[in-house]
């Protein structure tokens, strides 16, 4: 009998806009590990008031950046939990090569860190970022070129007027993208140097995507380390 496949750590690459957030939650259901989030890390410990939320809390108040060590030790406080045994996705972390470094340093995990980048044409990114429109009350999400509502500008469950996000706008997708490019290409190398990287088609369906995720990682497993 064929052994139950263990994912072990995963983290998923991609521009904004390239589907990130939907691909964690569809490996969450299909393989039953946790995602996990710095942002909401970083939620999380301030709203309970622990020690390093209070640092956090402090530091974001005065309109400073939360240091690397700091979110380190948040990560490793949840790594630390029993649910990330079989493995667990990564999201918005590493952003950065000393990042990656950490991570690979202090994973107490058997199997080593993989990276997957969906990969997504910059102009479809583009149109994905720029054409978002979300529904004030049911919080469903349309988009002008790819999924508009039926009634311009209204929702189609609840007819509210539809919004828009102040930072859904050419001119700071075109900032995101080159700071995304800039932190995070060294870590793409970082990890293809070490043959645990591999790219996926993210302009094909939710389902789709997956499965190509779910076989890059299998693949990468079966490799020696």
């Amino acid at each position: 009998m064929r052994k139950p496949f263990i994912p072990g750590p995963i983290l998923l690459l991609g521009a904004p806009g390239a589907g990130k957030g939907t691909q964690a939650k569809e490996l969450v259901r299909l393989w039953s590990i946790p995602q996990i989030s710095t942002g909401d890390l970083l939620r999380a410990n301030v709203a309970q008031g622990t020690e390093l939320g209070k640092m956090a809390d402090g530091l974001m108040k005065n309109g400073q950046y939360v240091p690397d060590d700091l979110v380190n030790q948040m990560v490793a406080n949840r790594l630390a939990l029993p649910d990330t045994h079989n493995g667990f996705i990564l999201d918005g972390f590493p952003r950065t090569l000393p990042q990656a470094e950490w991570v690979d340093s202090h994973l107490s995990h058997d199997l080593p860190l993989v990276a997957v980048k969906i990969q997504v044409d910059y102009n479809l990114l583009l149109r994905r970022i720029t054409g978002r429109l979300s529904c004030p009350l049911c919080q469903r999400i349309y988009n002008i070129h790819l999924q508009p509502p039926r009634r311009a500008g209204y929702c189609d469950v609840d007819g509210a007027e539809l919004s828009k996000r102040s930072d859904d706008s050419v001119e700071v997708f075109k900032g995101r993208m080159r700071s995304y490019e800039d932190l995070t290409a060294p870590v793409i190398e970082h990890y293809h140097m070490k043959a645990r990287y591999g790219e996926v088609n993210g302009e094909q369906s939710v389902a789709r995507v997956a499965t190509d995720i779910m076989a890059v990682v299998e693949k990468m497993r079966s490799m020696k380390s």
